[in-house]
């Protein structure tokens, strides 16, 4: 008889985020934060650094799928914590956007090439900052992709206004970051935003073999090739994550970012003062 495929072996079982490793050498990294759409708090981000180092320490490791639990992919950032922190937000702004761009940083340095698998919404600089930090997007077709910073009276932060505009051109990431259309799938494959679209139904198989493939070729090579072609944006990422930290912690201190998170909420449209 045939030997039964190996079980995964389990590294993190619980939590917001959780890791385990196939014998293939494909590390599974799993959004688990369902109810909030997978909304990021500094929980969730502490625990996708912490996943994140040991993936970076684990030799055994030849590939990285990245994918969201429940509905959605990831939603950005958990406005309801946002708001409820009142005058403290600035701060937890501060905190909350050097722990993503931390881990932005970690998906971009890793030696093993990322796939990230999107259902639902990624949204934010949550789920854009990860979808252009990854190395690949596998996207189901009924997926959308907004960046939505501006709406809530923000700055896009994660990378997002260095990489996005190198993977989809000045003028549509122009477009993309200060009007915050709702892209399709088909959308954004067709700017480059993402690297293929799949039935829903296959999603998670389809990234899965994608991360297999690459899990199975040379993976010195692989690593150096990523590094090259990451180098190329590298530098322009790293130094304007600063100015985004800045930024928007500095917005968050204005009524106008209140604002735009309450609206978010009760899903209405924002009235901005400029204060």
């Amino acid at each position: 008889m045939p030997n039964a495929k190996a079980a995964p072996i389990v590294l993190v079982s619980e939590g917001p985020a959780l890791l385990e490793l196939h014998a293939d050498g494909v590390a599974h990294l799993r959004l688990n934060r369902p109810d909030a759409s997978n909304g990021m708090n500094m929980e969730l981000l502490k625990a996708l650094h912490d996943t994140l180092m040991r993936v970076h320490g684990d030799g055994r490791v030849r590939a990285v799928l990245l994918t969201g639990e429940g509905k959605h992919f990831c939603a950005g950032g958990d406005v309801h914590v946002f708001l409820a922190k009142g005058e403290a937000l600035p701060d937890y702004i501060r905190m909350a956007t050097s722990y993503l761009q931390i881990v932005v940083a970690l998906l971009i340095r890793l030696n093993a090439p990322v796939v990230a698998a999107v259902q639902g919404f990624a949204a934010g600089g949550g789920g854009m900052g990860l979808v252009c930090s990854s190395d690949f997007v596998v996207a189901g077709a009924s997926s959308k992709f907004l960046a939505g910073a501006t709406r809530v009276a923000m700055v896009p932060d994660a990378g997002v206004s260095v990489t996005l505009t190198q993977l989809v051109g000045l003028r549509k990431a122009m477009e993309i970051l200060l009007l915050n259309p709702t892209l399709t799938a088909p959308d954004a494959l067709a700017m480059g935003l993402i690297t293929r679209v799949v039935p829903d139904e296959r999603l998670f198989d389809e990234a899965l073999a994608l991360a297999q493939q690459l899990a199975a070729g040379a993976p010195a090579a692989l690593a150096a090739t990523k590094r090259l072609l990451w180098n190329g944006v590298g530098l322009g990422v790293e130094a304007c994550m600063h100015e985004e930290n800045r930024t928007q912690a500095q917005l968050a201190g204005m009524g106008d970012a209140l604002e735009g998170l309450a609206a978010v909420i009760e899903k209405r449209t924002p009235v901005f003062k400029g204060r």
